[in-house]
């Protein structure tokens, strides 16, 4: 009729419906012996829920007086997923969701019986996250209005900075939001381009959600199309850079692509493969801190150009840079 872990829940069911159970009932509607009935109750008993028996005839069972049961029940691993995943949200840039998780971390003790709560408790407490300083802040509010417009297949309209820090207002039929090195993207067809693009929410304000609905695609794999637009393959020259800065103040400034970056010496040591050297001196001039270039030689040899380039211009108009100076150096990391 039905499986154990049925059986057991069964039990549980009759118990609350009723203010007692005899075991030769249990056993006739559970089509069990009354010694396996005996052995479901023990494993109510070993989860925490106060299963009381009765001597008499017959024999009877009934929960503790005055128990409620909370209206969740949860397996010790599934009890501590939830725990687990309501302390990592800091690693997908939703601290702001701090004070919410708190509250959801004290309901789901309350749910627990004590025994579980304090394993869980104790297990939670034997792991440390790693608060990357690139993880990017992301608007909780935003996220969630940008998902409920996905879940509706409604349009949204937003205000973008791009990377050259100008904005635009964008209208975008976002197919998926999702979270990428630590950054949130939303990924789906821009109205203005007429084509598929990716948008970072750190970059969006302003978010609204329009009256007009879209039909998304079909199993649209928008991981798979925002790795595509991405470098795929580090390129092979190794660069190592100290800068003046401490880890938590580049954040959101340095792309983690292909980059290893520590605190070192009050500053920050930063360690990448480029192939395009012009465009990184070019990115650590934009920095705005002062910074030692380790290696490789040929990036100091591109920054010496750049000086005697920056000493013509300073000698006066007379004197232009080569063409294109830095501009032509690229957009950097």
């Amino acid at each position: 009729m039905y499986d154990p872990s049925m059986r057991v829940l069964t039990v549980l069911e009759l118990l609350q419906a009723r203010e007692s159970v005899t075991g030769a009932e249990l056993a006739a509607l559970l089509e069990v012996s009354p010694r396996t009935v005996q052995r479901y109750v023990a494993r109510l008993q070993d989860l925490g829920i106060p299963v009381e028996g009765r001597r008499g005839v017959g024999g009877s069972y009934c929960l503790k007086p005055g128990f409620r049961l909370p209206p969740l029940m949860f397996t010790g691993e599934e009890a501590l997923s939830l725990a687990l995943g309501l302390r990592a949200l800091h690693l997908l840039g939703l601290g702001a969701l701090a004070p919410a998780a708190h509250a959801a971390s004290a309901k789901l003790a309350r749910t627990l019986p004590h025994a579980l709560r304090e394993t869980v408790e104790a297990l939670s407490g034997a792991v440390q996250f790693d608060s990357s300083p690139w993880v990017v802040s992301t608007d909780a509010a935003l996220l969630s209005e940008l998902l409920g417009a996905v879940h509706a297949a409604q349009t949204v309209e937003f205000s973008y900075a791009s990377p050259q820090s100008f904005r635009q207002t964008r209208r975008v039929d976002v197919y998926r939001a999702l979270h990428l090195d630590g950054r949130w993207y939303a990924v789906g067809r821009c109205h203005l381009k007429g084509a598929l693009r990716s948008f970072r929410l750190d970059r969006m304000t302003e978010l609204r959600v329009l009256e007009t609905t879209f039909t998304a695609p079909t199993r649209f794999d928008a991981l798979a199309y925002l790795r595509s637009t991405l470098p795929t393959q580090a390129p092979a020259a190794p660069i190592s850079v100290w800068l003046d800065a401490p880890p938590e103040d580049l954040r959101g400034r340095v792309s983690v692509w292909f980059t290893d970056i520590s605190a070192e010496a009050g500053g920050t040591r930063l360690r990448a493969g480029r192939s395009d050297l012009g465009g990184f001196a070019a990115f650590l001039l934009g920095l705005d801190c002062g910074f030692r270039v380790d290696g490789p030689p040929e990036l100091l040899a591109v920054f010496a150009r750049l000086g005697a380039r920056c000493a013509g211009v300073a000698q006066g108009p007379s004197v232009t840079a080569a063409a294109g100076g830095i501009d032509a150096l690229g957009s950097g990391l």
